[in-house]
């Protein structure tokens, strides 16, 4: 009984959390930078030093950079990599969005939920190698030796996302359940 009340409450605060960027136009377009921003980042990191020669030359080169990369994960990973890569640019979207939130409403003391993302933004976003943000911190090959290329990483990244997501709920309300009434 405890565990399926826990699980519920669970539930409905990643859905909190989850549908927060949508209840203003300001949390919408906020989301909706932040995932591009991410995404981006996400695909230049795939091949950092073809990135940074390309975009070293101007930015010019920022949409063919941004064209062939995404093509090679769909070359490389397929549609369901390329879908882990969007979700996770898109559920980082929503820890960004949010942390602004709860800046915004507490200041810095109120991040102790959301600071548990970091361990998933830090890991598991690439979309090739599955370094993530490693690669630019050059634990690339190390990460490159684990087993499925990585794959693993990337959707345990994931889970901690959507994990600490949910553990923090809305920003604006408590996510502690009170036990008035119990």
């Amino acid at each position: 009984m405890f565990a399926r009340d826990s699980i519920r409450r669970y539930l409905t605060n990643l859905s909190a959390a989850l549908s927060y960027p949508f209840e203003t136009w300001r949390g919408t377009v906020g989301l909706v930078v932040a995932t591009l921003a991410v995404y981006v980042l996400l695909i230049l990191s795939t091949m950092p030093t073809f990135s940074l020669q390309l975009l070293g030359d101007g930015l010019r080169w920022f949409d063919y950079a941004l064209l062939s990369l995404t093509e090679t994960v769909y070359r490389t990973d397929g549609a369901t990599g390329l879908a882990v890569v969007a979700l996770y640019a898109l559920l980082s979207g929503v820890a960004i969005v949010n942390t602004v939130a709860q800046l915004r409403l507490v200041g810095p003391s109120g991040l102790a939920d959301v600071s548990g993302v970091l361990p998933g933004v830090l890991a598991s976003g690439c979309a090739s190698c599955g370094a993530g943000l490693l690669g630019f911190l050059g634990f690339a090959g190390g990460i490159a030796a684990l087993p499925f290329d990585g794959a693993l990483l990337r959707v345990g990244g994931l889970f901690l996302l959507a994990f600490f997501l949910g553990r923090a709920g809305h920003p604006e309300r408590c996510a502690l359940a009170t036990e008035v009434g119990e």
